[in-house]
């Protein structure tokens, strides 16, 4: 079966060479990953301790991130490296200042992991959620080497529980400990012969923590929302867009209407302007103290600053969920606002608990504006959803310490 999987492996490395002539993703695949192991040679010769982190992209670096960041204060002696999979976690975060040292991860091969692992030679190695390369597991467990793999959540329908999962089930074994999300990971992992399991919850519960206590603060953001009821579309697209102009039906007395697309590119932003043109909106990047106060509606053309926008709203629409599936709805929930999104939410265990809790709303085309006038004019909905949001943040935190409990890493014994 390894013979097959290289064979894939090998495949896909072509393809995506092929398509880095088509595709801009595809090139900065390939380009990010020439000369890699003569840079990563020069830069980490004189850092004998190195932890290997690596994410796929950027929502698996953002699961990570609390774990690095305690790790940095925990054992600032040592190094950390950390790797991406894809342009779009790596291009976003190679400045990253919580890292030694951000590379792209070199394709799964043995002599590519061989050369790797021989250069980093990592005291401990640390998968974000998903990622499972069978050859760096491999070369990894041969070599003593402690894997471990967090805020990992299974499914049953995936591959590693069917009949024909059995050599990438064997391949789990190789991991050190898993530090899953819940209660049903664990369980199946368990039904696969693999019992180095620990429920840890969700870091991105302390990441959503740490952002609210840390939070930015914008002026003239803050100055746009007072007095008005306000709603903030984060990370949206037209498809939940379109349902954004019923809002000024005049069923809320004085709204204020925030959208932060999911693309800021500048075809998105004029067709959002377009949308709302009635009601004069203005950009982001063009507010002043005088223009701020003349529109209801604001459009954010920036990135970066979304997670900590949301303390200036009443109620969150998060968007995706008329596509593949939403968005983070914990950078809202956090703040203590209820949520609202679209019907594409099921893989998502925290929307699902919320919705049980009357602490999130599903929503369609039909029943988009009476969700939203509810919430806004219904003191007792929206406090029930608010005390609700906030208490599932509080219960929901601890991951992060956990993991960093249990890790096998032990500082030098001085000299």
């Amino acid at each position: 079966m390894s013979f097959f999987y290289n064979i894939i492996i090998h495949l896909y490395h072509w393809l995506i060479r092929l398509a880095a002539f088509f595709n801009t993703k595809a090139k900065l695949w390939v380009d990010g990953r020439k000369g890699i192991f003569n840079r990563l040679a020069e830069d980490l010769k004189d850092h004998p301790r190195v932890v290997w982190f690596h994410a796929a992209s950027l929502g698996e670096f953002e699961q990570g991130r609390p774990v690095m960041e305690a790790f940095r204060e925990k054992y600032p002696g040592s190094g950390i490296l950390l790797t991406f999979f894809s342009p779009s976690g790596y291009e976003i975060k190679k400045n990253y200042t919580g890292a030694d040292y951000i590379y792209y991860l070199p394709i799964d091969t043995p002599r590519n992991v061989k050369r790797f692992i021989d250069i980093v030679n990592p005291d401990v190695a640390i998968f974000i959620k998903y990622e499972f390369w069978f050859n760096y597991l491999d070369f990894l467990n041969k070599n003593d080497i402690p894997v471990y793999v967090i805020s990992a959540i299974f499914r049953p329908g995936q591959h590693f529980f069917k009949v024909y999962g059995g050599w990438t089930r064997k391949q789990l074994k190789k991991i050190t400990t898993f530090f899953v999300q819940d209660e049903q990971s664990k369980q199946l992992l368990i039904s696969a012969g693999i019992s180095n399991v620990l429920v840890s919850g969700d870091t991105r519960f302390d990441r959503v923590s740490r952002i609210a206590s840390q939070k930015k603060d914008f002026p003239l953001i803050e100055k746009f929302t007072k007095g008005k009821k306000v709603l903030l579309a984060g990370s949206s697209w037209p498809p939940d867009e379109k349902l954004l102009p019923v809002f000024f039906n005049g069923k809320i007395q004085n709204p204020g209407l925030i959208i932060a697309p999911h693309e800021i590119h500048e075809e998105r932003i004029r067709s959002i302007l377009s949308l709302f043109g009635d009601y004069n909106p203005i950009r982001y990047s063009q507010i002043t103290e005088q223009n701020i106060f003349t529109t209801n509606v604001l459009v954010i053309d920036g990135i970066g600053f979304l997670s900590s926008l949301y303390q200036y709203c009443d109620v969150a629409m998060i968007g995706g969920g008329f596509g593949k599936g939403i968005h983070n709805i914990l950078e809202a929930v956090t703040f203590g606002k209820p949520v609202v999104f679209g019907p594409n939410f099921e893989k998502f265990a925290e929307a699902k608990n919320l919705i049980r809790q009357n602490g999130a709303f599903a929503v369609d085309e039909n029943n988009f504006g009476d969700t939203v006038f509810r919430l806004f004019n219904d003191p007792g909905v929206y406090n029930k959803a608010s005390d609700v949001a906030k208490s599932y943040i509080a219960q929901n935190t601890g991951a992060t310490q956990i993991i960093l409990d249990n890790l096998d890493f032990r500082t030098p014994d001085p000299e």
